[in-house]
């Protein structure tokens, strides 16, 4: 079974997908997992991808693609997958399509965990960091016991460029322009699923679960 888990930065994709995978017993295979292995054993494909990188342009989507079957050519993928990350074009999707499809195998479900932009943002946005420490707190969810200083240490804490309110609005309308078309191909071939991305997170990990043995 190959589930391709969809979501906007924020979401929660990465926390449902080790759910999935202990409750499947599927791999959950990560595109920015697969990146920094390739680039950490410097593999062919890695090194190509780094010659982008390095030039500050995009990688290719056929590297990205080359990357996912080469993981999904691994013994542990029998039995299918957990994608997480991948597609992220409508072009990656057809690729994976024409992919999968020579060997019999096809995307059974794609579960798109649905989630406002309100609550993305208040999640994406409101982290911060101890500058001396590097503790992680977040002003809704994990706030510190003093404004402004670490529980652990008290030294002093900030936020990082990419935890703004504009960075986070700007990460999620490249999203949202990337995947709306996504979201059409999947609902056209009846494959897609929703789930309610801001429930809690045992309530949407039992509703993916649901949605993909029912």
């Amino acid at each position: 079974m190959y589930l391709i888990l969809l979501g906007a930065p924020g979401a929660g994709k990465g926390t449902q997908a080790t759910t999935l995978s202990k409750e499947l017993g599927l791999p959950h295979i990560a595109s920015g997992d697969l990146f920094r292995e390739n680039l950490g054993k410097k593999t062919e494909l890695g090194l190509l991808a780094k010659s982008y990188m390095d030039r500050g342009a995009l990688v290719p989507d056929e590297v990205t693609i080359k990357m996912i079957l080469e993981r999904l050519a691994r013994p542990d993928t029998a039995n299918g997958a957990i994608l997480d990350g991948f597609p992220r074009t409508l072009e990656q999707a057809k690729a994976l399509d024409e992919a999968l499809a020579p060997q019999g195998k096809k995307v059974d479900k794609v579960l798109y965990i649905k989630v406002s932009t309100d609550e993305l943002l208040r999640r994406l946005a409101g982290r911060w960091i101890c500058r001396a420490c590097q503790t992680p707190f977040h002003m809704v969810s994990n706030p510190p016991k003093v404004a402004g200083k670490c529980d652990a240490c008290g030294g002093e804490l900030y936020q990082r460029d990419d935890d703004t309110v504009e960075t986070a609005k700007n990460r999620l309308e490249v999203y949202f322009a990337q995947t709306a078309p996504l979201i059409a191909y999947y609902t056209e071939k009846g494959v897609l699923v929703e789930a309610h991305g801001e429930n809690s997170v045992e309530q949407v990990g039992k509703e993916l679960v649901a949605a993909v043995r029912g």
